[in-house]
């Protein structure tokens, strides 16, 4: 699927105006157009090579001129974002805070400040644990998003933890919508397989919401191509009606 930016921006006003709709005078507006977690997966399937070539991935993303265009061409102009860091049921980390993003400095600012974190390895799998520790950030940000937003990637299945369909069906109740990236690249023999179903898997167990979509890695030099797709359908919100397949 492609779209020129114009349509990206267009879509992006006419959906966020809908999704807005008429606001009583003693309720506040929003502050941006979507809160956005990038919450990624360092469980111990994920090797310090994997788990680099991720972090680089969203870095260059965010530093790809279309993802400030994107963000211009919203309702409002501006989002919030945050990154976490999630393995094991009592392991998750939010490495970098909320931060406005609404233009190329920006959104720059942030990559920098992803660049600068060290890198921690986590242990178990556990997805219901990384959604239940995002909804809690969005709930306590104080930010008033038309959309929240979290962006759920990983390797595996979820392993430890409550189940994580009680986790995603907490959290589109809670108004918010889980959009999944699995990562399905070959792997060394001597290392752990990747589920050859995890696309599936992701689509019945991990994304949810109105819109919520699904994009596959199958290739891990597809990843920084792949991620800025995803940043820029989540900003921009083309896919509000049907969920995305998996490809």
């Amino acid at each position: 699927m492609r779209f020129g930016l114009g349509v990206f921006c267009f879509a992006a006003c006419a959906v966020l105006a809908f999704a807005a709709g008429p606001t009583d005078a003693g309720e506040a507006q929003p502050q941006v157009d979507v809160a956005l977690v990038l919450a990624v997966d360092v469980s111990s399937s994920v090797d310090e090579g994997e788990a680099g070539i991720q972090r680089a991935g969203y870095i260059a993303a965010l530093r790809d001129p279309k993802v400030a265009d994107a963000i211009r061409g919203g309702l409002i102009g501006r989002i919030a974002l945050t990154y976490v860091e999630w393995a094991s049921p009592n392991d998750q980390r939010q490495l970098i805070p909320w931060r406005e993003v609404s233009d190329a400095a920006s959104a720059n600012a942030f990559a920098d400040e992803l660049q600068k974190a060290p890198y921690k390895p986590g242990s178990t799998t556990s997805i219901s644990a990384g959604i239940d520790y995002s909804v809690a950030l969005l709930d306590k940000s104080g930010i008033r998003a038309v959309r929240r937003v979290i962006d759920m990637s990983g390797d595996g299945y979820s392993d430890y933890g409550r189940p994580v369909k009680a986790a995603r069906d907490a959290a589109i109740k809670a108004g918010v919508i889980i959009n999944g990236l699995p990562i399905m690249n070959d792997r060394a023999e001597y290392r752990t397989k990747i589920p050859p179903d995890l696309d599936k898997y992701y689509t019945e167990n991990v994304t949810g919401g109105r819109g919520s979509f699904t994009l596959v890695v199958r290739k891990l030099e597809d990843f920084n191509k792949l991620v800025l797709q995803k940043l820029i359908l989540e900003i921009a919100s083309l896919m509000q009606d049907e969920p995305k397949k998996p490809s």
